[in-house]
């Protein structure tokens, strides 16, 4: 019961945003900018201006890619066996491979840790959002029409605010530099990162309206985002030098649903939107239930 007792206050705000968006009908674009463009590089940055860098951060990349690159090779299995085409293929990339760490694993991870782990949540949350910024753009843009996926994917990584928060943080950091009385304003931003971005998944699933889709395709995605992937992930990290902490975090935000991002990057490119919208809502639903098999067995 503590499990959904930790799940209740987060899909509350999550709630509280699909509300809101039901009965106003915001501009999501307007919320997702505020919160990619100024609130998360606050908060990056003040993690990687703060923490001391540590050679633990080259383990949680060689996870973070290795998890990807995985399900990647497991849907190119799955594609080929039923014959998929390169943008059904590319649409069931999107839905498996890039994990919710930003709107869902961060929050989780705190409130299951409290700021004893948010710092491995954030810099996870970071090494996520360069991994769609390349890998999920190239594939976005490899089952479109146009099929530049190269191209795009260097494009992307132009327009990366929390990757230059968290580059301007270190190099703070490690020339210490005393940023003084400011860091008082930064932690105001920072603070108000984690609920407005929840708030946005919230307002983001609202806009989403299940169609039609081939049941075989969702039960794969749900399959392997909630499932195989949290697997994966303890088979990575279970010979990686880190400690139990961070192990367990990294384990479970491997379980967390589909990446919001990944539905505008389909849409963008038109591959397969539906499928990856669908994919989305599906596994952030039945998180409901997979979380807290994997918060058990974990922690």
């Amino acid at each position: 019961m503590e499990f959904f007792t930790i799940l209740l206050p987060i899909f509350f705000v999550f709630g509280t945003g699909y509300i809101v968006q039901k009965i106003f009908d915001f501009d999501i674009t307007n919320f997702s900018k505020l919160a990619l463009y100024i609130l998360v590089p606050f908060l990056v940055f003040r993690t990687f201006y703060e923490e001391t860098i540590s050679f633990s951060y080259v383990y949680m990349t060689i996870y973070m890619l290795g998890l990807s690159l995985l399900i990647i090779f497991t849907v190119t299995l799955l594609s080929k066996y039923h014959h998929y085409t390169e943008k059904e293929k590319c649409a069931l990339v999107l839905s498996c491979a890039f994990n919710n760490n930003g709107n869902y694993g961060t929050p989780l991870v705190l409130f299951l840790f409290g700021t004893a782990g948010l710092e491995t949540a954030i810099v996870l949350m970071v090494l996520q959002q360069l991994l769609m910024s390349t890998l999920g753009v190239y594939y976005a843009a490899k089952g479109s029409d146009d099929a530049d996926g190269v191209r795009a994917a260097l494009q992307s990584i132009r327009r990366m605010p929390m990757v230059y928060g968290a580059i301007l943080g270190f190099i703070c950091n490690n020339l210490n530099v005393n940023i003084g009385p400011l860091l008082d304003g930064v932690n105001l931003i920072a603070d108000a990162a984690i609920p407005i971005i929840m708030i946005t998944l919230g307002m983001q699933l609202a806009k989403i309206k299940p169609l039609v889709v081939d049941f075989r395709k969702i039960s794969t995605a749900v399959l392997l985002k909630l499932v195989a992937a949290p697997i994966i992930a303890a088979l990575i990290v279970w010979g990686l030098p880190v400690d139990s902490l961070m192990k367990q975090i990294m384990i479970i935000m491997a379980a967390t649903p589909t990446a919001a991002n990944t539905t505008m990057y389909a849409i963008q490119f038109q591959t397969d939107p539906q499928m990856v919208t669908s994919a989305t809502l599906a596994t952030t639903v039945l998180s409901i239930l997979t979380i807290p098999c994997v918060i058990y067995l974990v922690v």
